[in-house]
Parts: C-alpha cells; sequence; structure tokens
C-alpha cells in the first residue's frame, strides 16, 4: 500500500479538521479541479478502447463492468443509466459488483479479494469474444477487478483496465491499460474522492463515446432516449423540435405514427417517410440515424 500514490499522506493537511469548513471546502475543491487534467492524459488510451469496445458491441457484443466498493458502485451507476438515456436493452451494459446487488448499499467483506469470484459473475453472463470487460479499481490491485479482466481475456473479450496508480497489475492484464494519476486523497487512501470522480469521468466517456458510434445520437441530441415518464416524453418532443424545427402538431403526429420513438419521428418528418418505412430504413442502417436519412433521400 505504501507504493501507492492513491494511499498516500500528505503531511501538509493533517490539521485539516481544525481549519474552517469554507477553507476546507476551498482545499476540497481546489483538489477536484486537479481531476481532468489527470484524465486528459490519458485521452488516447480511452478513445483507443471505446474504438475497440465500440466495435465489438456492433456485432452484438456487451460492455461490461466489474469492480468492488466505491469502483463497482460507479460502474452499475454508468450502466444503470444506459437504458433510458440510449435506449439500450439493460443485457447490452451491465455492472457487476463484487459481493452482487446488495454491495451497492453495503460492504461485503472479503467478496472484493476473490478473482474466483469474478470469473463466476462473468461465466453467469456467458463472456466471448465480441464482449467488452472494464475492470476498475483505484488502486489497481483488487483481485476482484484483475479476476474480472484475466478471465474475460482468457475467453476472447476485450479487456480494459481503469485505475488511478501507474504501472498498476490490472492495467498490465488488460489489452487497454487506463491509469489516471490523481494522487494523493484529501482524506489518506479515500479513493471515493478524486479517485471516484477520475473514474466516473472515464466510464461518462466510454459508455457516452461508444453510443455516439453505435448511432445512439444524432449530433449531440439523445435521439434513442426511451420515453418512460412525463419529463422524458416532454424530452423526445424537444428533441424532435430540436432536429426538425417542425411544429408541434407535426411533432406530435410523427410521435403518434412511431409509437414514440424519437429517432423513427424525426426519420419521417426530414426523410418524408411513413412510419413503417422509417423504421426499415433505420433497420437496414443499423441504427444510424444519418444513413437511413441519406436512404430516404434516395428512395
Amino acid at each position: 500500500m505504501d507504493t501507492l500514490t492513491t494511499e498516500a499522506f500528505r503531511a501538509e493537511l493533517a490539521d485539516i479538521d481544525r481549519k474552517p469548513t469554507q477553507e476546507i471546502a476551498r482545499i476540497m475543491n481546489g483538489e477536484d479541479a486537479t481531476v481532468p487534467d489527470a484524465v486528459a492524459a490519458e485521452l488516447p488510451r480511452i478513445a483507443a478502447a471505446v474504438d475497440a469496445a465500440a466495435e465489438r458491441m456492433a456485432r452484438g457484443g456487451r460492455l461490461v463492468y466489474a469492480g468492488a466498493g466505491t469502483a463497482g458502485r460507479l460502474g452499475v451507476l454508468d450502466a444503470s443509466e444506459c437504458p433510458p438515456t440510449f435506449n439500450t436493452d439493460p443485457e447490452e451494459v451491465v455492472g457487476l459488483i463484487a459481493g452482487g446487488p446488495s454491495a451497492m448499499v453495503r460492504s461485503v467483506e472479503g467478496a472484493e479479494d476473490s478473482k474466483e469470484l469474478a470469473a463466476a459473475d462473468l461465466d453467469a453472463l456467458g463472456i466471448g469474444p465480441d464482449d467488452t470487460v472494464v475492470g476498475i479499481s483505484a488502486s489497481g490491485r483488487t483481485p476482484y477487478a484483475i479476476g474480472a479482466v484475466e478471465h474475460a481475456r482468457s475467453l476472447g473479450a476485450l479487456t480494459v483496465g481503469l485505475s488511478c496508480n501507474a504501472g498498476s497489475a490490472l492495467a498490465a492484464a488488460a489489452e487497454y491499460g487506463i491509469e489516471v494519476v490523481t494522487g494523493p486523497e484529501l482524506l489518506t487512501g479515500s479513493t471515493r474522492l478524486k479517485a471516484g470522480t477520475a473514474q466516473k469521468l472515464v466510464l461518462n466517456m466510454i459508455s457516452t463515446i461508444t453510443m455516439i458510434r453505435l448511432g445512439k445520437t444524432y449530433g449531440n441530441l439523445m435521439v434513442d432516449v426511451r420515453a418512460s415518464n412525463d419529463k422524458l416524453r416532454a424530452r423526445s418532443r424537444r428533441i424532435v423540435a430540436l432536429a426538425t424545427g417542425a411544429p408541434d402538431d407535426e411533432i406530435e403526429a410523427a410521435l403518434t405514427a412511431t409509437d414514440g420513438e424519437v429517432k423513427n419521428a424525426i426519420l419521417t418528418i426530414l426523410g418524408g417517410v411513413d412510419g413503417p418505412t422509417a423504421a426499415r430504413l433505420l433497420a437496414e442502417a443499423d441504427g444510424h440515424l444519418r444513413a437511413a436519412l441519406a436512404a430516404a433521400g434516395q428512395s
């Protein structure tokens, strides 16, 4: 542990508990401001991992996160937000946390120390060559995350190791090692702070850019959003309006004709096609709206 920068003791903060609250907040804010630069240093590796993952997902593969504690929770969080944001099936982006779902709210002692548990969790998913497994660990030495990457790699899956220490065992075990070195924490060893923030930023990039590559957006509009509540239904109408500039009555008619599917509604308006034709063109274009629009213009 003494060799890990995430665990290093900062003597200059030894009296932080004696400082005024606003001063502590100022220090903490300053620490957090260093995280984006640490992420920026890893952008080439992040981009390469995303391109490789998107290629596999385009063939029907899945994106699987595996971690323990805070790292595992961040993976589960990112995975759980993909269905409402990108209309993915819950099976397409999966978050595994050592100890299972109950570990989201209560620590499961010893679970993070088991490589075998990680292998069993991946076997339950039937991991194969088209899948991508991202092991997440701030220290880069958590057995569960390393075991997940090692087992996935043995099954032919693409593997990514995300850690916050240089020269980590996790990065070494993965095809794509991403090491966002955030340095010592404000509270010694509390990697839910800068390291957790860094992991959240990288996971945002991995899932969001992968979905962009898969055609889940049109420009910067979430055209695959799932309208499952009033807020999202309102957002759906606004997205169609921003994409098409059409009047409200035309937007409502298009959404009705396409059973509320935003991407299809946009295609009916901009492509001048009916609902069934929009669905067919999108299927032929593997869900890429720009390609379907081009095909509509040629038909």
